[in-house]
């Protein structure tokens, strides 16, 4: 049975949106000290105003691209937290077009936010995860990594460093009790995914689902309180999938 997050410290980055959103509320009503990381203050604003449970929620603006920014805001959420605890890179820069069409400044900005952003929280996060004894990483993949989609080159590339990042660095940090994991959700709606899948789009992933229904913000939410608890403590190196079986269906 999952036990609760009281006493615990987190910081999640693109935590004003979607799946990042949706972790920052269920880690804070499980308990936690939460600090939400994003360039999006409007977003932010309205997290703040979000019933957090017995938990709190604490909004900090940050460019994740900006190395010295993440830096800075993890010294301030230990600060105001005593500590850490628990690492969620949720961040990540949306754009779907065919390779050759992809100009290079968003080349450049998918990398900087969605790969380098997960580099620099980890770089911040894991001397703190150490001091605490120990800790939880959580890495957001994706399926597109286990079978093609049209379009999604640039973003395909970065969720698989980001699984093998995760698959290395849980063998590096194992002996520190620091776990590593990467989480792939399917195809779930989010104003960062309406971004690049419309209602034809969605309906059709629906359809060739297995269970009938595509997985929520709050189904991957679920997901990493569960790995935070004490349930989860032997695992590590994986990157669990949450798509309804979309990939065994897939294409």
């Amino acid at each position: 049975m999952t036990r609760g997050l009281t006493g615990r410290a987190a910081i999640v980055t693109g935590g004003a949106r979607g799946i990042g959103r949706a972790t920052c509320l269920a880690l804070a009503r499980a308990g936690a000290t939460v600090a939400a990381l994003d360039i999006d203050s409007a977003g932010l604003a309205e997290l703040a105003r979000a019933d957090s449970g017995p938990g709190r929620i604490l909004p900090m603006a940050c460019d994740v691209a900006e190395r010295e920014a993440v830096f800075a805001a993890t010294e301030r959420v230990v600060a105001e937290a005593g500590g850490l605890d628990l690492l969620v890179a949720c961040a990540v820069h949306f754009h779907f077009a065919p390779l050759v069409e992809t100009p290079p400044a968003i080349v450049r900005q998918m990398l900087a936010v969605g790969l380098e952003g997960t580099l620099w929280a980890m770089q911040a996060a894991i001397p703190h995860l150490e001091r605490r004894g120990g800790g939880l990483i959580v890495g957001l993949s994706s399926v597109a990594v286990f079978y093609g989609i049209r379009h999604a080159g640039v973003y395909t590339a970065i969720k698989g460093a980001i699984d093998a990042l995760v698959r290395q660095q849980a063998v590096e940090l194992g002996p520190k009790n620091i776990r590593v994991v990467a989480l792939a959700p399917g195809p779930v709606d989010t104003p960062g995914a309406r971004s690049v899948i419309d209602d034809a789009g969605f309906a059709a992933r629906q359809a060739r689902t297995p269970l009938g229904r595509l997985a929520t913000a709050e189904d991957i939410a679920a997901a990493v309180v569960w790995l935070a608890s004490e349930d989860a403590r032997s695992i590590t190196g994986i990157t669990l999938k949450i798509d309804g079986g979309i990939t065994l269906a897939a294409p």
